[in-house]
Order: structure tokens, then C-alpha cells, then sequence
């Protein structure tokens, strides 16, 4: 999944939860998936950084 694609689902979690109305366990549920989506952007995100220090420290040597 993209970063922009994990975002906008994390970001309809938030909403659905924010909502209320929901059981205990969709709820619990929901959140499941919140927090594994927010690790895996998290992740990408630190990818992403580690790949422009990357470029940066490139460019800077040449």
C-alpha cells in the first residue's frame, strides 16, 4: 500500500472511531488497524527520509 493510500485509510479509521456508535470489539477492531497502518506509514515514511539523507549526502560529495 502507498503512503498517501495508508494515510487516507488511517485518516477514515480516525473518523469512524471519532463517530462513535460502534460495538466494543468493531471498535477494538478498528483500532487494530489504525495502529498497524499508522506503524507501516511510519515506517515508509522513515524510508523515505533515510533516502533523501541519502541523496543529499551524495550530492553534497560530488
Amino acid at each position: 500500500m502507498k503512503f498517501e493510500e495508508g494515510m487516507k485509510k488511517l485518516s477514515e479509521i480516525t473518523e469512524q472511531l471519532e463517530k462513535g456508535g460502534l460495538s466494543l470489539e468493531e471498535a477494538v477492531a478498528l483500532y487494530g488497524d489504525g495502529a498497524k497502518l499508522a506503524a507501516e506509514c511510519k515506517a515508509e515514511l522513515e524510508q523515505a527520509k533515510l533516502t533523501v539523507t541519502e541523496y543529499t549526502k551524495k550530492t553534497e560529495t560530488e
